[in-house]
């Protein structure tokens, strides 16, 4: 019975047609097996490897904009992977890959601009770290963002990007950093100037699992992090 069923796990369905799926040419030969045990075909014209039923979810073009989907709707790592049916190793590096693919948004000049600072941790609530990000007042639109400690370097990384687009106005909190890092004349710290960053502060706390202040679901690496905002606030 053992025998039976073990030779029954390893035998996969092996389609038929002998066209290739990348040049759709019939000159095509067997060429041994994959580690699942299943056919692998080998084509003379465009010299690609392939088989014809694929059983691994991962591959599949729509993939990437289901886990655009559920980042936003606030589905944690392992949750996406469950749904998906796909290994969180995986699902993590089609993270950074879409990350990565991600053009980060052009920036108007002479607009009022909003800085703000989001307190989270990494792997422990110990270890935090503070993420950075300008939003434009007019529109909404984050124009961009930054991971670090709660220090000059990782506050100049937005600004200096900020400030580059000759902006009008620029309210912050009363952080002393910003004092020094920006300058006088446009800077503001007034008491309803950061309103409407506050505001997406509470939307990422609500939409992110992983920034929630009561939860099990924390940001194991810092890159992971990074890339789910960036697919956040820009795909």
């Amino acid at each position: 019975m053992y025998k039976m069923m073990e030779s029954y796990t390893s035998c996969f369905k092996v389609s038929d047609q002998n066209l290739c799926p990348h040049c759709k040419e019939n000159k095509v030969i067997k060429n041994g097996t994959t580690k699942n045990k299943k056919q692998q075909y080998f084509c003379k014209n465009c010299h690609k490897r392939f088989i014809h039923n694929y059983t691994y979810n991962a591959y599949q073009n729509y993939i990437d904009n289901y886990i655009v989907i559920f980042i936003k709707e606030g589905l944690g790592i392992r949750s996406t992977a469950r749904v998906l049916k796909i290994s969180t190793t995986t699902l993590l590096k089609r993270i950074i890959l879409i990350a990565r693919n991600i053009k980060k948004p052009s920036i108007s000049l002479g607009k009022i601009y909003e800085v703000d600072e989001l307190r989270t941790f990494i792997k422990r609530k110990n270890k935090l770290i503070w993420i950075v990000y300008a939003l434009e007042r007019e529109t909404g639109k984050v124009v961009s963002l930054n991971i670090g400690n709660r220090s000059n370097r990782t506050l100049n990384v937005v600004l200096d990007t900020v400030k580059l687009s000759n902006p009008k106005m620029i309210f912050t909190d009363k952080l002393k950093q910003y004092q020094y890092l920006i300058e006088k004349s446009i800077h503001k710290t007034t008491r309803f100037g950061t309103n409407a960053i506050e505001r997406r502060n509470l939307s990422l706390r609500t939409h992110l699992k992983r920034l929630n202040r009561k939860t099990i679901c924390f940001s194991r690496n810092k890159s992971i992090l990074l890339a789910v905002l960036q697919i956040y606030f820009w795909s």
